[in-house]
């Protein structure tokens, strides 16, 4: 059976009823885990306001993603001090497999997979720091230093030797992409690359009534798509001049007879991939 991939879609605007940057950082933290709980393999960043410049939106969004999905001891290398990270340290953990919590070479074994990045080049292949106490040696030299890269140990001695691989060879859940996409949600969900796309609105059919057609289709490539706090998919489609229900394979309601006036988005969210985990 081949593997599913979820990529999940957010508006730039997901921040914009939180006004101060600490409460900003705080949701971004909450859709990261929520993501890597359940093995989503791509956030998309779209912009839904055509009347407005959201790029710093998506860029401040993009970076504390991208910041949490890094792993602990590469995060100092890989991030510049940065105004909008000046609240990091309330960011949750994530834990996953690709955030190891031990940096102890002596933990190390044979067959484990790291993140890396290259530290330096030398005659014998370049030095990579995999989050141990001694930077690992790659006998690859295709790599330029500063690169971050995915790794496996392949022996332990006075040198730790690795190997690069492709994470996609990493048979367990190794963290999400982060996507900034210029295309507003109607221009994204008719790209060609998804086999299945589902659109999550409080105007949907409750998902109890479709869940064995989704099932029925749930393989390939599937795109999850999420609406903002002041404005659902339909009217931020509507907006381009599109259909909703002619743009996705699902209009899905997941949580049916809400006792709330509204349901904020990192909510949503977490309720919908608890549920698309459990029944798929």
């Amino acid at each position: 059976m081949d593997k599913v991939k979820v990529s999940i879609a957010i508006p730039a605007s997901i921040i914009s009823d939180t006004p101060h940057l600490r409460e900003k950082t705080s949701k971004i933290g909450l859709i990261a885990r929520s993501a890597a709980i359940f093995r989503i393999e791509e956030i998309i960043v779209y912009p839904d306001n055509t009347k407005a410049d959201q790029h710093r939106d998506q860029k401040l969004i993009a970076l504390l993603l991208s910041y949490l999905e890094t792993p602990q001891y590469l995060r100092k290398t890989l991030f510049k001090l940065d105004p909008d990270l000046q609240y990091a340290g309330i960011l949750p953990p994530l834990r996953t497999p690709h955030h190891p919590l031990s940096g102890k070479t002596k933990h190390l074994k044979i067959g484990e997979y790291r993140e890396g990045i290259v530290l330096a080049d030398r005659k014998d292949g370049l030095m990579v720091d995999i989050g141990v106490q001694q930077p690992a040696l790659l006998r690859q030299k295709q790599f330029r230093v500063g690169e971050r890269l995915t790794t496996q140990v392949v022996s332990i001695g006075e040198v730790v030797e690795i190997q690069s691989i492709n994470r996609e060879e990493v048979p367990q859940y190794w963290g999400y992409r982060v996507r900034v996409e210029k295309r507003p949600f109607g221009q994204l969900a008719m790209e060609s690359g998804f086999n299945l796309k589902i659109a999550t609105a409080r105007i949907g059919d409750d998902f109890r009534t479709v869940a064995t057609e989704i099932s029925q289709r749930w393989s390939g490539n599937i795109l999850v798509g999420f609406g903002a706090p002041s404005r659902g998919l339909h009217e931020i489609t509507q907006d381009e001049g599109l259909k909703l229900t002619a743009l996705t394979d699902f209009i899905i309601n997941t949580i049916p007879n809400q006792s709330t006036a509204t349901v904020r988005a990192e909510e949503a969210l977490l309720a919908t991939l608890a549920i698309l985990n459990i029944l798929f």
